[in-house]
């Protein structure tokens, strides 16, 4: 057991009792957040002064932060993304980053997969229509199986993505920045340009991270592109998706619906945009499966544990 000084910032983590035992029997010295506030800001930099391991969620590490935190020697990420992370700036200041890419992968595919299912078969708009209207309208959409079905991305979500599609017989355009042609040809996937699936796909997908080269990457233009028929699904980072573009094409019927589990801010507080009727929303839980919590929580723990020994 480590005698380091440990602090997570994470709420989802601070309340997992599985993840708090594992972590207080790896660090003598463990602190977590109460608060059941995300920390950002002053409040961030009160909450991990003087500590050598951080444990961080969706919380900004900045160059501000790691300044006005000069004992950190880690940040060790509960998640996948590191898009809340000034990696130069932890570089500069020798703080390493403890991450492992993809450890939530095939919670994220799944949530993806029953995304594109309920959208096609109408599930998703015919529930809520059930409910709040009483409308017995039968029209059950149309199968996933057979359809053309485009991934934005193509890194540990996007292939997992890949194995939960090979039942249903798809026809599956994919798009990524790094030249994967060998694993293409491989799996019977047709590589396309991002404007070539958004013409052509039936259901887009999009499973990329957010960065400079990312943020607003489909926007207006891009929606525009797409069938009348067609469906959007974004369960990757909100921010890759222009939010407002994406509601004037809903509200335009532009295109048949979306699904996202991501936003701009989150919480999402566009009430208007929570409320078409053609649009689907989930409060982030894509990663959130229980199994996909441990595997995050440990491999923070694992990262620390790792940092720390001897």
């Amino acid at each position: 057991m480590s005698g380091r000084l440990v602090k997570v910032a994470s709420r989802s983590f601070s309340k997992h009792p599985v993840l708090r035992r594992e972590i207080t029997d790896a660090f003598a010295d463990v602190v977590f957040n109460e608060s059941g506030a995300t920390l950002s800001g002053q409040a961030l930099v009160d909450f991990f002064q003087d500590v050598a391991g951080a444990v961080i969620g969706l919380e900004p590490i900045t160059a501000e932060f790691l300044d006005q935190c000069p004992e950190l020697k880690i940040v060790s990420k509960y998640g996948v993304g590191l898009d809340s992370v000034d990696q130069d700036a932890c570089r500069e200041r020798g703080v390493a980053i403890g991450w492992t890419g993809g450890v939530n992968r095939r919670g994220v595919a799944e949530m993806a997969l029953c995304l594109m299912i309920g959208l096609m078969r109408g599930i998703l708009f015919s529930e809520r229509r059930l409910r709040a209207e009483r409308d017995w309208n039968k029209d059950g959409g149309t199968q996933l199986s057979g359809h053309t079905v485009g991934i934005i991305g193509v890194g540990f979500v996007g292939k997992d993505l890949v194995e939960l599609l090979r039942p249903f017989d798809c026809r599956i355009l994919v798009n990524d920045i790094i030249d994967q042609s060998a694993y293409y040809k491989e799996n019977g996937l047709i590589e396309a340009s991002k404007e070539e699936i958004f013409e052509a796909a039936d259901i887009i997908t999009v499973h990329t991270p957010l960065d400079a080269s990312t943020r607003g990457m489909i926007n207006g233009a891009m929606i525009a592109r797409m069938q009348k028929s067609a469906y959007l699904i974004n369960v990757a980072r909100g921010g890759i998706v222009h939010q407002d573009d994406l509601k004037q094409a809903l509200k335009a019927g532009s295109i048949a619906g979306a699904a996202l589990d991501v936003f701009d801010v989150e919480p999402c507080e566009d009430v208007e945009f929570l409320a078409l009727p053609n649009l689907y929303c989930t409060p982030h839980t894509g990663g959130s499966a229980e199994e996909s919590i441990l595997a995050m929580g440990r491999s923070a723990i694992g990262h620390l544990a790792e940092h720390f020994k001897g």
